[in-house]
């Protein structure tokens, strides 16, 4: 899923960027306390309560009607709805999906790490933004660092994965409106034991036209005549294997630019979608889609175009933050981080999760 027809105005990041190894380690991440840059006073965010399993995520080009943001939440099965905004924010050059929240009720749905930080929910509370560790590590963007958002001054507050891989940073409500975000265009749906394809194609039906609607945490699916088995149809042929490794080494020295899809500049999924690309194989955009787009298999039986992920953020250890492309012999082809270049370097097992051989007609259906 792509916001990128809901842009807001345009922040720029004042700070300078930062390689991987500088990233602050501060216990939590959350940015030391100091002056909040928005309210003069601190304000009180109710505590956890109940914590629930996001499974969809909806995002719309204008506000959501209420009658339908009822009829999905009385749908049998689903627990809770929390309504939001979303837009993608341009933070220094950097097209960074961005949800507008009420730190309240919305942290119930944000993994347990993330949720139980009364600090980071009052900094955000008061006018900081919170950003994803990656979006910190690889993306450069320096914790406590400021941003100018038009006007609009927010301190980068905390680094909190949300469990939302669609997601890279979060603001209050109140700041959204300041950014010019979309005001209840997006929600968040928890569903447990529901068929989530089923509730998908109930909640398009019932939603104005143009909504999306993508599974946050996407399973893998098999193929219809292979329940226990992938027979060797399932996946690329030796010419498209061939024509995405063709495209990706031919981005050797492109610089590394958070967000990036190509064709001049990647980030490390982006480089992934657009090589496969060539080769006529549809990818989802980002990362934890990437990963169920095929079976995985042991690091032992890897071949030339599998995919390698890793799993690197200690604010949601499950969370899939890195992808490559093994290369052979050893080797792999990626996109890294900020400052860095697409490049072909040693495979790294460490925090590695695991190897998928990629299938087209599971890569099409991911969403």
């Amino acid at each position: 899923m792509v916001m990128g027809e809901l842009s807001a105005r345009q922040p720029t990041v004042v700070a300078a960027s930062a390689p991987r190894d500088s990233v602050p380690r501060r216990e939590g991440y959350v940015a030391a306390a100091g002056e909040l840059p928005v309210a003069p006073t601190r304000p009180t965010v109710a505590p956890l309560a109940e914590m629930h399993a996001p499974h969809l995520f909806v995002v719309s080009r204008r506000t959501l009607p209420a009658a339908a943001v009822r009829a999905v939440n009385d749908y049998k099965g689903v627990k809770s709805v929390e309504v939001t905004d979303a837009a993608d924010v341009m933070m220094g050059g950097k097209r960074v999906q961005t949800m507008g929240v009420n730190p309240s009720t919305f942290r119930a749905y944000t993994p347990r790490s993330t949720a139980r930080s009364d600090a980071l929910w009052n900094s955000v509370a008061a006018g900081d933004v919170a950003v994803s560790f990656v979006l910190g590590s690889d993306g450069g963007v320096v914790l406590g660092s400021t941003l100018d958002a038009g006007g609009t001054k927010m301190r980068v507050g905390a680094y909190a994965t949300m469990g939302m891989g669609l997601i890279n940073a979060v603001v209050s409500q109140q700041t959204a409106r300041a950014l010019g975000i979309p005001e209840g265009n997006a929600m968040v749906v928890s569903a447990p034991g529901v068929d989530l394809e089923k509730l998908r194609s109930a909640i398009l039906k019932a939603l104005p036209k143009g909504t999306q609607v993508a599974l946050i945490n996407p399973v893998l699916a098999r193929p219809a005549q292979a329940r226990t088995t992938w027979p060797t149809s399932a996946f690329m042929s030796p010419d498209q294997i061939r024509a995405a490794l063709t495209a990706a080494v031919g981005k050797l020295g492109r610089p590394y630019v958070w967000g990036a899809e190509g064709p001049d500049t990647f980030d490390c999924s982006g480089l992934v979608q657009w090589a496969f690309a060539q080769a006529g194989v549809r990818m989802p955009r980002v990362t934890h889609q990437q990963w169920v787009t095929g079976p995985q298999i042991p690091l032992a039986q890897a071949q030339p175009g599998d995919l390698l992920f890793w799993r690197s953020d200690p604010t949601n250890p499950g969370y899939i933050s890195h992808v490559a492309i093994y290369w052979g012999d050893g080797k792999m082809l990626q996109a890294p981080r900020t400052g860095d270049v697409v490049k072909i370097s040693p495979v790294s097992t460490r925090n590695l999760a695991g190897v998928v051989r990629v299938s087209p007609w599971v890569a099409a259906r991911v969403r």
